[in-house]
């Protein structure tokens, strides 16, 4: 069984040993459900299944994700960087989403008689036992506990952790991103890899013609990235900005930049705009992705990850990778070895929060810090070593 550790000690010892460990040529037909699709689609596990299947297909495996079509807004198949991207029609609802698509995408991937099915998030792993029924092999990436989201009611809860349960029992292998949700399912450890999630290496953009465009200067905003929802804790933030705002511990110039938006609109997500509105230094761009959301991140003068729940933080992962000093509440997912304990926080403590911000944008990280941090990143969640790995979960079942 190949794992990945996320531990901070003898990493270059475990790449070594990963290298080590190429399992045998050949290629594989690989089917994948649980996401919304690529490119250009806001979420981490989209971000995860893009960077992953575009190495694998490179590398001459045959992929086909199936995607929901109201949101890469395309009603045929089509080619991505050599994976086959196969939208399927899909209520837009956040209740039944996930849960009528992944049905759809496993009927859908018997046809393409695959080596492999994989599906992404314990929701859509409701459907495991039927896709072993078809006689599929089946593998399961954990992305976290999603019951834990604050937008779920009982029953909704209840259900997430049936199909939870549901992938841990009738998959053939399972994967975390963590070693917190593998110590959950002790029970099933021997059929679990822990692969973390990857980041791209950071391509610094030193212009600034995107953040002209939102009226923002170099180090003069803090940056926070994701969707729109109430487990990110993003009022949290606008709270603790405007204490500090009120207090005058940050410059008058100094703005806040939330880059996301909402699924599915909300009264959380209403509320969130209605904030932003009542404060010109309150920035929400929206969902950006490419150079623009690469020189958002370029220029920030502090990250701040202020969720409640999280699996592993790719928008963490990838502030650290550009060199931002950056601060996090104090759960378990978001206690990577890159950052040192004093940038935690209790968890929604808006007092707390405000402290840390007004800190840490006065006492930034010297040159030396930001690249040992940006070696770090890039040598801990490399794609290529956690394409390797995931593959060699597949080869233990599918080794032709």
């Amino acid at each position: 069984m190949v794992q990945v550790s996320q531990s901070s000690s003898n990493v270059s010892s475990q790449r070594t040993v990963m290298r080590r460990r190429v399992c045998a040529p050949g290629c594989l037909r690989i089917c994948v459900v649980g996401t919304r699709g690529f490119p250009h689609v806001q979420g981490g596990i989209e971000a995860h299944c893009e960077n992953l299947y575009t190495l694998l297909a490179g590398q001459g495996h045959e992929v086909i994700v199936f995607a929901r079509r109201q949101y890469v807004k395309i009603n045929q198949s089509y080619i991505y960087k050599r994976v086959r991207v196969v939208p399927l029609a899909c209520v837009k609802n956040k209740f039944l989403e996930a849960f009528l698509h992944t049905l759809t995408g496993i009927v859908a991937a018997v046809g393409y008689r695959p080596d492999i099915l994989h599906i992404h998030a314990i929701g859509p792993s409701f459907f495991a036992p039927v896709a072993r029924l078809f006689g599929m092999k089946v593998v399961v990436t954990n992305h976290g506990p999603d019951y834990e989201r604050q937008k779920w009611g009982t029953a909704a809860r209840a259900f997430l952790r049936l199909s939870e349960l549901a992938g841990l029992v009738f998959s053939s292998q399972v994967i975390a991103i963590s070693w917190g949700i593998k110590k959950r399912h002790k029970h099933f450890a021997f059929k679990t890899s822990v692969i973390p999630n990857g980041v791209s290496a950071a391509d610094l953009d030193h212009d600034e013609d995107v953040i002209d465009k939102f009226g923002l200067k170099r180090q003069e905003y803090i940056l926070s990235v994701g969707r729109f929802v109430p487990e990110k804790g993003f009022l949290d933030l606008i709270n603790a900005f405007e204490v500090l705002q009120r207090s005058g511990r940050i410059a008058s110039s100094m703005n806040l930049v939330i880059v996301g938006k909402a699924d599915h609109e909300t009264a959380y997500s209403l509320l969130l705009e209605k904030r932003a509105r009542a404060n010109k230094n309150i920035i929400l761009t929206g969902f950006l992705t490419g150079r623009a959301l690469r020189q958002m991140y370029s220029h920030a003068g502090l990250f701040v990850l202020s969720s409640y729940h999280e699996g592993l933080s790719l928008a963490l992962l990838e502030a650290l990778g550009y060199g931002i000093s950056c601060v996090a509440s104090d759960i378990e997912p978001n206690r990577v070895p890159e950052l040192e304990p004093s940038r935690y926080y209790p968890v929604g403590s808006v007092p707390a929060l405000a402290e840390k911000i007004a800190y840490y944008m006065a006492h930034g990280l010297t040159e030396g810090q930001k690249n040992t941090q940006i070696s770090l990143i890039r040598e801990r969640y490399d794609w290529e070593l956690i394409a390797e790995a995931t593959l060699c979960v597949y080869r233990s079942l599918a080794p032709r």
